[in-house]
């Protein structure tokens, strides 16, 4: 079984190495049985198994060949036994869906972590594209662009 993190502060990384070993398993083993994941886009995964199953398809896929690099973190503890971990990361290596490989992206994953026995234990996370030059998304016709409104 995959050891919790010690400190809060270490979990962007336990995630990173479980990712770039291909391991949904102890990806997943970091969150807690009822844990939520909101993905990029919004989609909700409301267990460990859930975040499990789809991140085992993602990194079996377009994920195969990806590479996450874990930037700034930051720890805002809430007591003794809870904190809110924010972490830059930076993806490369997605492959596309025609088959070559996606430009790289970065982004921040934000965890809400407790102290289990064990060590910390994410019980959410959510995952949220950095678009540089962009402040939110427009809704034209259905198709969401990333919009600037202090530029003319």
């Amino acid at each position: 079984m995959t050891m919790l993190p010690e400190h809060p502060e270490d979990i962007p990384s336990a995630f990173a190495t479980a990712w770039m070993a291909r391991d949904a398993g102890a990806l997943a083993a970091l969150f807690a049985e009822d844990a939520d994941f909101v993905n990029v886009v919004g989609i909700w995964w409301e267990d460990r198994a859930a975040i499990e199953r789809a991140h085992g398809y993602a990194l079996r896929s377009f994920f195969s060949r990806s590479r996450l690099a874990v930037g700034r973190v930051k720890t805002r503890m809430l007591g003794d036994d809870a904190a809110v971990v924010h972490c830059r990361f930076r993806l490369s290596g997605q492959l596309a869906p025609e088959g070559g490989e996606a430009g790289a992206r970065s982004g921040i994953l934000s965890f809400v972590a407790m102290r289990v026995a064990e060590g910390w234990q994410v019980v959410s996370a959510q995952n949220t594209d950095i678009v540089p030059g962009a402040e939110t998304q427009v809704n034209r016709d259905g198709v969401l662009s990333p919009q600037d409104y202090r530029t003319p």
